[in-house]
């Protein structure tokens, strides 16, 4: 992680990024929250019942007095909440069905993100994907010009980092889907301080094999080099279809793809389907040694970032700082 962090950490130095963390009678996210405060980087909003933060901390001896905790049961900032809620859904949901939905940890902390209290969410550590994206989309929505989230993960290992999406959200992608995923994530290695060079993958190389499967992913190609010279975005290169060989091989892109902009030198791999994603982190992850951190949520006006249920104490702190540092885009 230290390539990754040591550039995050530059950026966020004496920033104090607001980060709720609505998870907090959770020991990991608790413990993260301790160490998150101790630095001047992030400052963590933990949400929970008060007293039970209180015993589990006095369980495992972590000093919580410097802690901003929130119970979403009494807060004083309940009503206002409740109001912006009721008006964000515009007759999706009463005063009395508002009440109840930000009984919820989750929605309590997207409306503290949604009204600027806070810059960022982290959650998951004990909730579902669906748990932490659902209100993400019903409150803090998309930004104008991206129709979906779609959810990446930093692959890393030693002084290796790659870009790897959507493995998180989308199951069926059109020729769109994936062009809006590309450059979503060309920005966000920009954003991480890598130079993108985004490999659209494909069990095809440049035409290798025919099928529709290839033709849409060919499709997307195009029309994200499209995108990316309407938003004048510069350093970011975009080729394919590639086969996962060609995209990371100097020698098989040599072979299979020669006239191509990327030769075996890609870093950010868009995936054409959710099941190949989601699969191909994993082996990496598994079988590769990777640290696979994220999902990291793109498209949102505001970032909402997921942990996996079977997250560490780090992972939490990573993901909080990554989500931090999101905020500052």
């Amino acid at each position: 992680m230290m390539s990754l962090l040591d550039v995050l950490q530059q950026k966020l130095s004496g920033k104090n990024v607001r980060i709720v963390l609505p998870e907090g009678e959770d020991e990991r996210v608790l413990s993260a929250a301790v160490q998150l405060q101790e630095s001047d980087l992030v400052a963590p909003v933990l949400l929970g019942n008060e007293a039970n933060v209180k015993a589990l901390a006095n369980d495992k001896n972590l000093d919580i007095s410097n802690l901003e905790i929130i119970d979403p049961a009494t807060s004083e900032l309940r009503s206002e909440l409740v109001a912006a809620f009721v008006e964000r859904r515009k007759g999706k949901a009463t005063e009395e069905q508002a009440q109840e939905m930000l009984n919820d940890v989750n929605y309590f902390g997207t409306m503290l993100v949604y009204t600027g209290k806070a810059e960022g969410l982290v959650s998951g550590a004990a909730h579902s994907t669906g748990d932490t994206v659902r209100p993400a989309l019903q409150i803090i929505k998309t930004k104008p010009g991206v129709s979906k989230t779609s959810g990446i993960f930093f692959m890393i290992k030693d002084d290796k980092q790659y870009i790897f999406g959507d493995c998180a959200i989308n199951p069926t992608l059109e020729a769109q889907d994936l062009a809006e995923i590309a450059v979503e994530s060309a920005k966000s290695a920009q954003s991480f301080g890598m130079s993108p060079r985004v490999a659209m993958l494909s069990f095809s190389t440049k035409g290798s094999a025919k099928s529709d499967d290839v033709e849409k992913v060919s499709t997307a190609v195009e029309l994200a080099q499209q995108k990316i010279k309407e938003d004048n975005l510069t350093d970011v290169i975009v080729d394919g279809e590639f086969q996962f060989d060609a995209a990371i091989v100097p020698e098989v892109a040599k072979k299979k793809a020669p006239d191509a902009q990327i030769q075996g030198d890609a870093n950010v791999f868009v995936f054409p389907s959710l099941e190949a994603g989601n699969i191909g982190y994993k082996i990496a992850q598994r079988l590769g040694g990777y640290d696979a951190v994220g999902p990291v949520l793109q498209g949102l006006n505001s970032p909402v970032n997921d942990l996996s249920r079977g997250c560490s104490t780090e992972d939490v702190y990573n993901l909080s700082i990554i989500t931090a540092a999101q905020s500052l885009q």
